[in-house]
């Protein structure tokens, strides 16, 4: 389990329900020789996604995706290296009328030591109208559900 060794971020007040292990690779290496910045990003939709087949109980098809990402921030507080092993949590810590706010964190799971903390504020949207919607009961009561407890 990470721990708060942050200066800055996001605090959460709840542990986290979900952590994605995930695998570096040699091409995320930068010349410096730790994990480019991009490749967070990467890691971090890696575990978004596993994050919400749990929430759902089911495998989410994507090409029919409601919610998109609206915003997205990352602080980083630490290098990572290629030779760690490292995990991604997901949590959802607030829902809106139209919005979620996830906050997801990559961390050395021999350490705990947090690498990165990233916020992330995602919609729900009608493909169709391309325009945002109110967010649905079914996921409301699905972010509730899985996080065991009122996210509004």
């Amino acid at each position: 389990m990470a721990t708060k060794n942050q200066k800055y971020g996001i605090e959460v007040d709840t542990p986290y329900r979900h952590t994605q292990d995930v695998q570096l690779r040699f091409n995320d290496i930068d010349a410096l020789g730790h994990l480019n910045n991009s490749v967070y990003f990467i890691l971090f939709d890696l575990a978004k996604s596993s994050y919400f087949n749990e929430v759902r109980g089911e495998q989410i098809n994507w090409t029919e995706a409601d919610i998109v990402i609206a915003n997205i921030n990352c602080n980083f507080f630490a290098p990572t290296f290629f030779h760690e092993k490292v995990a991604v949590q997901t949590q959802t810590v607030h829902v809106g009328q139209k919005s979620i706010q996830l906050v997801q964190q990559l961390f050395n799971t021999a350490t705990g030591e947090i690498k990165a903390q990233c916020s992330v504020v995602m919609v729900s949207y009608d493909l169709a109208t391309n325009t945002s919607k109110p967010l649905s009961e079914k996921w409301r009561t699905a972010l509730a559900k899985y996080e065991g407890r009122n996210l509004e």
